[in-house]
């Protein structure tokens, strides 16, 4: 408001002048004589007029100086302390503080990219950037590290190394993950390449970042192979131990001389024979579980699926004894899964519940509930029963191929269930709920 006051007045005193001066010169113009005052008042008149515009432009002049030099990036400028003693000086402290509102907003602009691109050189995975024109930037350390031995960066280069690679470079490729094989001085190694397009004003530029996960996946290959060596040798040492005695039984046998020892010899090799049967049986159990299941995805209802489940399971466990209950959230909730294979879970999760659930009574109480995951777009499927419960001890080697817990079990069904789920891309977990067990999928 001061500074409305002030310029309305000098704009008034400047006009009045510039006025006063005009109208002296026009009398002194139609007078007679007089060429001095004529001259006097005409260079008054004008010097009149020239402070009046430029009293009227300062607040333009100022305005544009302050525009320039923010589009300059010229943020040194100074406005305040113009024209002391005038509302301008409102103006200039208002302009100068702008200016150094946007030199600190620069300094921390400055602070923030500099931490990015420091964390971005710190970070060990390499990272690589892809202009509009094809041009490869090795944007961090790890990244120069990995590709130090390429004469050059560009596409060609990287498709020696490799192919995948190469594609997704060129966004052939489909954004994502993708695991490539890279052909590396020090040899091949998988790696799993991420890669994303984000737009510029100069043109779409390719992210792409390496993670080299071999050795995770040598370790875990270790981990499995030894799981696995182990659960074998124990299913067969079991099944070798039993056939071992009675070889030697019917092999003592047959050296004696007497039709009595020779009845016990043929009986002793029909078990053999059995025992030899069961072993096949091991072999070719562990053969369908070596194989990988052929996936073929639709999108169906799920609640018919849930009650045809419901029906196959109440085959084997009639009620009112055991006692399946259903939830299927919202009612309308349509699976993206292969439902034959989904089938085959569902129905070995549910008999494991009623088998649990049958060594604590006559109370046998299944739950199958189908909705979607808080938080997630995956649909969640969930197997509760009222057993005993999982022991800790064996949680961690649950699905491992041919462990089981049960006396007459083969430990393929769970490890099937987990092989099925993850061909769909799906987690499964195993953990003990308030009472019983709780089997959870997500799909």
């Amino acid at each position: 408001m001061a500074f409305k006051g002030w310029f309305a007045l000098r704009l008034i005193a400047w006009l009045a002048l510039f006025t006063g001066c005009a109208t002296a010169l026009a009398f002194s113009i139609a007078a007679p004589g007089l060429p001095a005052t004529r001259a006097t008042l005409a260079a008054a008149t004008l010097l009149a007029g020239f402070l009046l515009w430029q009293h009227v432009s300062r607040t333009n002049r100022e305005l544009a100086r302050f525009i320039d030099s923010v589009r300059f990036g010229d943020l040194s400028a100074a406005f305040s302390g113009t024209r002391q003693g005038s509302g301008f000086d409102r103006l200039g402290t208002a302009l100068s503080h702008a200016i150094t509102q946007l030199r600190a907003e620069r300094g921390r602009q400055g602070e923030v990219l500099t931490f990015y691109e420091a964390m971005i050189e710190q970070v060990p995975v390499p990272i690589l950037t892809v202009d509009p024109a094809g041009h490869v930037t090795l944007a961090n350390t790890a990244a120069r590290h990995l590709f130090a031995h390429l004469p050059a960066h560009d596409l060609a280069q990287f498709a020696r190394v490799s192919s995948g690679l190469a594609q997704q470079l060129e966004q052939r490729g489909t954004s994502g993950r993708q695991l490539v094989l890279l052909n590396l001085p020090d040899g091949a190694q998988r790696a799993m390449v991420n890669s994303a397009t984000l737009a510029r004003p100069e043109g779409a530029t390719r992210i792409v970042t390496i993670e080299p996960v071999q050795a995770a996946l040598n370790a875990a290959e270790i981990a499995a192979q030894s799981d696995l060596v182990r659960v074998l040798t124990h299913e067969i040492m079991n099944s070798l131990t039993p056939i071992t005695s009675l070889a030697h039984s019917a092999a003592a046998l047959l050296a004696e001389d007497d039709p009595a020892a020779a009845a016990d010899a043929r009986a002793a090799v029909a078990t053999l024979a059995r025992r030899a049967d069961g072993v096949m049986g091991f072999v070719r159990s562990y053969r369908l579980v070596s194989r990988p299941p052929d996936i073929h995805r639709q999108r169906f209802a799920a609640q018919p699926f849930a009650d045809e489940i419901a029906r196959l399971f109440a085959a084997d466990w009639p009620p009112p004894r055991t006692r399946l209950a259903v939830s299927v959230s919202p009612a309308d909730l349509t699976l993206n899964a292969d439902p034959d294979l989904l089938a085959q879970v569902l129905i070995n999760l549910l008999r494991n519940g009623a088998e649990a659930a049958a060594a604590r009574g006559d109370d046998h109480e299944i739950a199958l509930a189908l909705d979607i995951a808080a938080g997630h777009q995956r649909d969640r499927i969930t197997v509760t029963d009222n057993g005993p419960g999982i022991p800790e001890a064996v949680l961690a080697d649950l699905f491992l191929p041919f462990f089981t817990t049960k006396p007459q079990g083969t430990g393929i069904g769970l490890s099937l269930a987990r092989q099925i789920v993850l061909a769909h891309n799906g987690t499964i977990e195993a953990s003990n709920g308030s009472v019983g067990a709780r089997f959870d999928i997500r799909i």
